[in-house]
């Protein structure tokens, strides 16, 4: 009989607060709406108090999320939990999640209080968060560095104060799999509390352990596993979903343990969180790496043609990969690509189609053939656009080793053409030179990025590119066959997310 694990993702709130892997509001919902589609259980939405936009941005996954719990972070005080509750009361299914951290350097060093302060402020807040819900989540953070008696301590109290989850953590990433066995099994011993609660992890990567140190934590009795998408987080990231989640679905022979996701919608959230955030993951990453399923070695070869078990322990299809031949080209109608984007798992507005199959046919007589990589590629586009305060008009590119680079961009905004010249490095440099004097800010460039979506020479580029404004980054994607054009395309799209967020910020 396999135990059920639940799954708590917190690629919103953990996941976001990598460095360059923040959302909007639109990409957060959009984001929420694929981990639900998912069966995720527990949906971390963000931490309420931490700014005005993490709070609408909160309110409004709650307001959209109907089937999974969502739950908001909150510091163990009353302000941040009457924020959080203020942010989760629309949901179906609200959590509050209270921490406090229970190591004795954090203890000293961080909150200047003293463990009998820690134990009755955990004990209190847990209390007043129940008056608001009945679903409490309570963290020691540092946990697996903390002293083991004062946490079944804590632990004990939290739990008469209404905590129906605790979350043990390794905040830090430094247990290795044996010892947090060791651990968790102990803890018990000292805390019978916890045979009323459900037992939580919450495992960081800083050693590549998350995901072996939450598998050891299920097998000492953990029911909740908390993780993000692709491992997104904190410094070297949490444990991530897809992984545990076929670990326990491939080996459930050892492990006895398995979870409610759809893992055929694995493909498509990992692919989904890099489109959003610009941050793809490396090729040999374990699930959804692009090599993940790919073989090159003339045996290995060999042998899947013969039987793909002798080098495929799982199947492509699980986790929502497509062996489909369909190809689409320039004499395919709307209605194929339709089906396209449904097989895909994209849900697309009709105006959203429409401008997808505006771009398709464009793509369709510059390539021979049409990848799913390209249709994903142009349908992830669509389903995040913003607003367009700027669209690209036309551009001309003068450039050559023996001469400064220069670009002429024009655009339009509010139905008027502005036009600039610059000089620059090279021409995507002068190209992004001549926009900022367009938009008429000082803007800094801190990551640009071109991709082939597909192989040959007629293929889809993709361009990425982060823009920092005051202190704020944001994302921007383009594509095209020019790669030129797919830079402007994406510095565009950022400068257009930047100009959103902006607005949302003053109220416009």
């Amino acid at each position: 009989m396999s135990k059920h694990i639940k799954i708590f993702d917190t690629t919103l709130r953990d996941g976001e607060q990598s460095p360059g892997c923040s959302m909007n509001i639109k990409e957060k919902i959009q984001m929420a709406k694929q981990l639900e589609r998912m069966k995720v259980d527990i949906i971390e939405a963000g931490f309420a108090i931490s700014s005005p936009g993490d709070f609408k941005s909160v309110r409004a996954v709650a307001e959209t999320v109907k089937e999974s719990v969502v739950a908001s972070l909150a510091r163990a005080g009353k302000e941040d939990i009457d924020r959080a509750w203020e942010a989760v009361s629309v949901a179906e299914q609200p959590r509050i999640h209270t921490f406090i951290a229970t190591s004795p350097i954090h203890m000293k060093y961080k909150l200047n209080m003293t463990p009998d302060q820690v134990v009755e402020q955990a004990a209190e807040m847990v209390k007043y968060a129940k008056k608001y819900c009945s679903d409490v989540e309570f963290s020691a953070e540092d946990a697996t560095r903390s002293d083991l008696e004062f946490l079944a301590r804590i632990f004990t109290e939290v739990i008469k104060a209404g905590a129906t989850t605790i979350n043990i953590p390794d905040t830090v990433g430094y247990t290795v799999p044996d010892e947090f066995y060791d651990f968790l099994i102990k803890l018990q011993e000292l805390c019978p509390a916890l045979d009323n609660v459900d037992i939580s992890v919450h495992c960081h990567n800083d050693l590549g352990l998350a995901v072996a140190n939450s598998l050891a934590a299920i097998k000492a009795g953990a029911v909740q596993v908390e993780t993000t998408i692709n491992g997104i987080g904190e410094r070297a990231g949490n444990a991530a979903m897809e992984e545990l989640v076929m670990a326990l679905k491939t080996r459930n022979d050892v492990l006895k343990a398995d979870t409610g996701i759809v893992t055929t919608e694995i493909m498509r959230a990992s692919k989904l969180l890099s489109s959003i955030t610009g941050v793809k993951v490396q090729p040999n990453k374990a699930i959804v790496g692009e090599n993940a399923f790919a073989h090159e070695a003339g045996i290995h070869q060999h042998g899947v043609l013969q039987h793909k078990s002798t080098y495929e322990i799982m199947t492509p299809e699980s986790i929502g990969l497509t062996t489909s031949n369909m190809v689409l080209g320039k004499h395919s109608g709307k209605h194929a690509l339709r089906n396209k984007a449904k097989e895909l798992g994209f849900d697309l507005t009709e105006e959203a189609l429409e401008r997808a199959f505006v771009r398709f046919k464009e793509l369709a007589d510059k390539k021979k053939q049409i990848y799913d990589g390209d249709i994903e590629a142009l349908l992830s586009k669509e389903a995040l656009q913003v607003p367009k305060a700027y669209q690209m008009k036309s551009f001309v590119i003068n450039s050559g080793n023996s001469i400064t680079s220069t670009a002429v961009v024009a655009v339009t905004k509010d139905g008027k053409t502005i036009e600039k010249v610059a000089r620059g490095d090279g021409p995507i440099d002068a190209a992004f030179q001549a926009i900022g004097k367009i938009v008429g800010k000082k803007l800094r460039l801190e990551d640009y990025q071109l991709h082939s979506v597909t192989e040959g020479m007629d293929a889809l580029g993709d361009a990425l590119v982060k823009i920092s404004s005051n202190g704020k980054t944001y994302a921007g994607r383009g594509l095209s066959t020019d790669v030129i054009e797919a830079s402007i395309h994406a510095y565009i799209n950022a400068v257009n997310k930047m100009i959103y967020e902006e607005n949302k910020t003053n109220g416009v």
